[in-house]
């Protein structure tokens, strides 16, 4: 989808190529037409363009109003108590490797339980 969008009053004047601060606009003239072009990467997103364009041509809430578009989806890790998501299993397997060992899979609540349970059964304190 292109967020950068003009309307049929682009006349082709170029204020806004040449009013971008971050050179995100520019156009190509081949043969009897006129092409702008725009680098969504490179686009400030200031409106420059759209304050200086004289014939009211930049469709500027396309910049604002942009959906969101899915990028990667990864199996997540769940605390084994509550179901709670913790991280993914890919960031698991790089701390695994970084750490040279496998990591049980709880919350902070209940990885606090746990630690608990374990301190008073393995010091279980004075005897009477």
């Amino acid at each position: 989808m292109a967020y950068f969008r003009v309307n049929d009053r682009c006349n082709g004047c170029l204020a806004c190529v040449q009013n971008c601060p971050a050179t995100a606009l520019s156009h190509e003239d081949v043969g009897q037409q006129r092409t702008l072009r725009h680098n969504m990467a490179a686009c400030a997103r200031c409106g420059q363009c759209w304050r200086v364009c004289p014939q009211d041509a930049i469709e500027f809430q396309f910049f604002l109003n942009g959906p969101w578009e899915e990028v990667v989806t990864l199996e997540l890790v769940r605390c084994n108590v509550c179901g709670e998501p913790l991280y993914t299993s890919n960031f698991r397997r790089t701390l695994a490797s970084r750490y040279q060992g496998e990591f049980e899979s709880f919350c902070s609540r209940h990885r606090r339980e746990v630690d608990r349970l374990g301190q008073a059964h393995f010091n279980p304190g004075p005897s009477n």
